[in-house]
């Protein structure tokens, strides 16, 4: 019988397992294949987790550009992780690791696909963010190419968070980070529709772009499709899984790496009350009022960004890039700062056109 069970070895799965096992619990975590690497590109603002150790950091550029309209360099560091030194930074030898996938659980087992169960008190899915049907969808398409092809689309050194000035009838963006090793990699990005658009269409955009800026159309492809909208859990989740992908970019890692110690503290403390009682407590820590009221914002901007008109798209990031630093941080990142996001979601509203302010409040 082990204390805490774990489903999914992505960064999350790995993040909460570890903290777990640092809290004294007997933790045991499961995934198909535990030791398979990481694929994703995993970004995130500095300030968002400042004890993020070097070695767990592929590309820290020292420019970040948002581009709506025209160009802005925004006052925040961007991170791109370095996935075998995230997986070791997080990673604790007294977790017990164990090849497998969970079809099912009931009263405190998981039941492996092929036969076997695994007794836990408490059950955690962080097996990433699914919705079966049409959620509403982030999509992308990328190559990792080499950074001299990079530099004839985007400057060196540089964080592109978004770039909105290619005009298309249905705008996507253009996504581009270093990834270390010499290498950039540039996403073309579809930020929210239902669904989202197809990989070929994107690829399309991207090998246009590099073309016109007489770049080789050609790298190491990455594909992206995430669920913005997510069901929420039965059980507890963490990560994706339990909805932490913030609605309007798709972001999860950092929020999970933030709130994993204190997901496994609360675990801790109340499983001497019985495992009810720490599934309550760590939901409680996930999900306290102020995040659900930042996350039903959050949707409500979802809403607006999926339901613009794409043309609307650029001149509404164009508003966005131009708020102040800490207001873009507000509602970025501040996931429990209702204060902030509000004062964010106002800012931008007044300093919108009336055009633009109808779809923002709902109205067609």
């Amino acid at each position: 019988m082990m204390d805490v069970v774990v489903a999914g070895a992505g960064p999350a799965g790995w993040a909460l397992a570890s903290a777990c096992a640092r809290e004294g619990l007997e933790t045991a975590l499961i995934a198909p294949a535990p030791e398979a690497p990481w694929s994703n590109t995993y970004g995130l603002w500095r300030d968002e987790v400042p004890g993020l150790p070097a070695a767990a950091i592929a590309a820290a550029p020292s420019r970040t550009l948002g581009v709506g309209t025209s160009e802005h360099w925004l006052g925040r560091r961007y991170l791109i992780a370095d996935n075998d030194g995230l997986r070791r930074w997080l990673a604790h030898g007294g977790v017990r690791v164990i090849p497998g996938r969970v079809a099912g659980a009931s009263a405190g087992k998981a039941h492996l696909a092929g036969g076997g169960i695994v007794a836990g008190r408490v059950l955690v899915d962080a097996t990433g963010g699914r919705r079966p049907g049409l959620g509403t969808q982030q999509t992308a398409y990328g190559l990792v190419v080499a950074a001299r092809e990079a530099e004839r689309l985007v400057p060196s050194d540089t964080a592109v968070f978004m770039d909105w000035s290619a005009p298309a009838r249905e705008p996507t963006f253009l996504y581009a980070v270093p990834v270390g090793g010499g290498r950039v990699l540039l996403e073309e990005t579809c930020l929210a529709r239902r669904p989202g658009l197809g990989p070929d269409l994107l690829a399309g955009r991207l090998q246009s772009r590099l073309l016109r800026a007489g770049a080789a159309p050609e790298g190491d492809e990455e594909l992206v499709r995430i669920t913005l909208d997510p069901l929420r859990p039965r059980g507890l989740a963490f990560g994706a899984a339990a909805g932490l992908i913030h609605p309007a970019t798709g972001y999860s890692l950092a929020d999970s790496l933030r709130l994993a110690p204190a997901v496994a503290a609360a675990l801790a403390e109340e499983l001497r009350s019985g495992p009810a009682q720490a599934v309550r407590a760590a939901r409680h820590v996930l999900w306290p009022a102020a995040a659900r009221t930042v996350h039903t914002l959050r949707r409500f901007g979802l809403r607006a960004l999926r339901e613009m008109p794409g043309d609307r798209l650029p001149e509404f990031f164009e508003l966005f890039f131009g708020l102040p630093s800490e207001l873009q941080r507000a509602y970025t990142s501040g996931r429990t700062d209702v204060t902030g996001t509000v004062a964010a979601m106002t800012a931008l509203f007044r300093a919108a056109p009336w055009r633009l302010r109808a779809r923002l409040a709902g109205c067609h």
